[in-house]
């Protein structure tokens, strides 16, 4: 079947961001604000009423869906064209209601904290609130660490031209940046940052991966004194709102955040470091099937080829039809979801200049619907992430008649789905090889998101630490920032590589992402997090998916710890549960390493 590969994007707005139905849109989101003001002054804590308290929540969620609605537009619109210079206009008028809202949604809060505990309790366990009881105590809870009225109206104010402003900087300034290339023929061109990562990346020939590699370096030296001032302001602003919050350390609101415990994070980043070995062998095997003595920066994700196979291909077609055959093996309603998204137009995956790099999965909640942000340029790595992206708007369907309030899932587990799908899909591409040779780079293909999961990632949890640390005694320099990058990839790497990428700091859109503080671990809790699901559908295949989808429910109504309890009888406070999650990915190593010796 024929998929397009682009969004349609005039059936949410026609007209792009300068259409009329969307600034009708912001309007009416600007009554529904109105609207719900007034039934929050006049909202007596004191003496509530589960009827009001109902009243006000359907009040939000009706402005906070609009709101999403048209966010989420005006990015598609940006992202998928980065020359679209009215965007950044409607960005501004968004974000200045989202600044209002902000504020709207602190007095919510001190409203709920405000409730006399002899009256709350009686009062969440009525029918209509009883059911989004986790997410009102979770709130009443985080409200306590509020400020003042207007402490927090400054705060919301400020961060427009603060801690969004210096997010969205980055973006601009990344969209205009471009990495020459020089072809065999001496004809120099120049990628966006989007093209220029994925052929660096994932480009056969090595001689293409080092020139791009290092003229990559190069662009983001250049820049590195306006992205240093970027973290430094972006970060530095997000540890002055955490002590006058009363967070005791940096980590504290990014497991608040994620539902999780800290002994939970330290087992993780603990059974990783225990297992390093055996994907160091996985490295430098894979340097010599390459013909080099060691994996530079560039190298760690290049794709394996040999002199008698042919290097395959996949069309969009054929990959979606690929995805759409083996998420059958597995269910058939996570099948007939991604037949229903991809037939339906709401992936834009089409491989063209002036696109944002990276992909990601969005909400229309107006809609219950998703959408999906990539570029594919025919490889497996392509067809997996495209396969990624479906997982997590799978999860997000899922949910959909849920209470809002109960569809907010933590990052953490928001990679669960999505590494899900992703397996099912890895392990159908190395399945279907005919051949050794074939089946070796397929192995390499797959083993390349584990060693990104308990290498890549544990590399930039580590630099982010330290940098924190740091950051909270001062300004941290360029040169500075450098040398924690380099430490903490050395770290991460087992020092086993040719080169590094002292620049990741600047080139790594997670680092400057203004949503979340630390948006990198919750990939690694995701990806072993899911393998332990996996693990147990392998035990138990039949009827799992149904099971599946329960435990996907919820995500967004218990801690991550008590998820595992429930679902999976599991402490994952405990190294066992992460180590025997690794030990599924050791024998992927332990078949390449024995096709790589024949």
């Amino acid at each position: 079947m024929k998929y397009n590969q682009t969004w349609d994007l005039d059936s949410i707005f026609p007209g792009g961001t300068k259409s009329e139905a969307l600034q009708a849109k912001i309007a009416e989101v600007k009554q529904q604000v109105d609207t719900y003001h007034t039934l929050l002054m006049n909202w007596q804590e004191a003496t509530p009423t589960s009827e009001q308290f109902i009243q006000i929540l359907q009040a939000q969620e009706t402005f906070t869906n609009g709101l999403s609605q048209a966010s989420t537009f005006v990015n598609m619109c940006h992202d998928a064209y980065m020359d679209d210079e009215h965007a950044n206009v409607v960005k501004g008028q968004l974000m200045e209601l989202a600044s209002s809202v902000q504020i709207l949604f602190n007095t919510f809060t001190k409203k709920i904290v405000a409730i006399p505990e002899e009256a709350w309790q009686p009062l969440i366990q009525t029918d209509g609130l009883k059911e989004v009881m986790f997410a009102l105590e979770e709130i009443r809870t985080d409200g306590k660490r509020l400020l003042s009225d207007e402490e927090e109206t400054l705060i919301a104010e400020l961060s427009k031209d603060g801690l969004s402003a210096w997010s969205s900087t980055y973006d601009t300034v990344v969209s205009i940046m471009t990495i020459p290339y020089t072809d065999k023929d001496g004809e120099t061109i120049e990628l966006s940052i989007g093209q220029a990562m994925n052929r660096m990346y994932g480009d056969p020939d090595p001689d293409i991966r080092k020139q791009l590699f290092e003229n990559w370096e190069i662009a983001w030296k250049k820049h590195a004194p306006i992205f240093a001032d970027l973290l430094n302001h972006l970060n530095g602003y997000r540890l002055t709102l955490q002590r006058k919050h009363e967070y005791t350390n940096h980590l504290e609101e990014p497991l608040e955040l994620n539902r999780m415990k800290k002994e939970t994070l330290d087992a993780m980043w603990s059974a990783v470091s225990k297992k390093k070995k055996t994907f160091l062998q996985f490295l430098e095997t894979k340097a010599r099937l390459l013909g080099l003595e060691k994996l530079g920066w560039q190298d760690v994700d290049a794709p394996l080829s040999f002199a008698k196979e042919e290097s395959k291909s996949m069309s969009y077609e054929e990959a979606c039809d690929f995805i759409i055959n083996n998420f059958a093996t597995f269910g058939p309603k996570l099948a007939s979801f991604a037949k229903k998204a991809l037939e339906n137009r709401w992936v834009e995956a089409e491989n063209r200049p002036n696109k944002r790099p990276g992909g990601y999965c969005t909400s229309l909640p107006e809609w219950k619907e998703s959408r999906i942000f990539m570029t594919f340029t025919e490889t497996t790595s392509d067809t997996s992430t495209l396969a990624h992206e479906l997982g997590h708007a799978f999860h997000s369907d899922v949910m959909k008649d849920l209470p809002t309030l109960n569809q907010h899932y933590a990052m953490n587990v928001a990679e669960t789905a999505s590494t899900f799908a992703e397996t099912i899909i890895g392990n159908a591409t190395v399945n279907h090889a005919t051949t050794a040779e074939e089946k070796l780079s397929l192995l390499n293909a797959k083993l390349e998101n584990a060693t990104a999961m308990f290498m890549n990632i544990h590399a930039r949890f580590l630099f982010e630490d330290a940098f924190y640390k740091e950051r909270a005694n001062g300004i941290v320099s360029t040169s500075r920032l450098n040398e924690l990058m380099l430490a903490a990839q050395k770290e991460a790497y087992g020092d086993s590589l040719a080169s590094y990428h002292p620049h990741f700091w600047c080139s790594k859109l997670h680092f400057f992402i203004d949503d979340v503080p630390f948006y990198n671990f919750p990939y690694t809790f995701g990806y072993l997090f899911s393998l332990g699901i996996y693990a147990n559908y392998l035990d138990h295949a039949e009827g799992f998916e149904d099971k599946y989808i329960a435990l996907l429910k919820d995500t967004g109504s218990m801690s991550v710890e008590d998820l595992a309890e429930k679902h999976l009888g599991v402490d994952i406070t405990e190294e066992a549960f992460w180590l025997h999650g690794i030990e599924l990915v050791e024998r992927d190593v332990q078949a390449f390493l024995e096709l790589a010796n024949q």
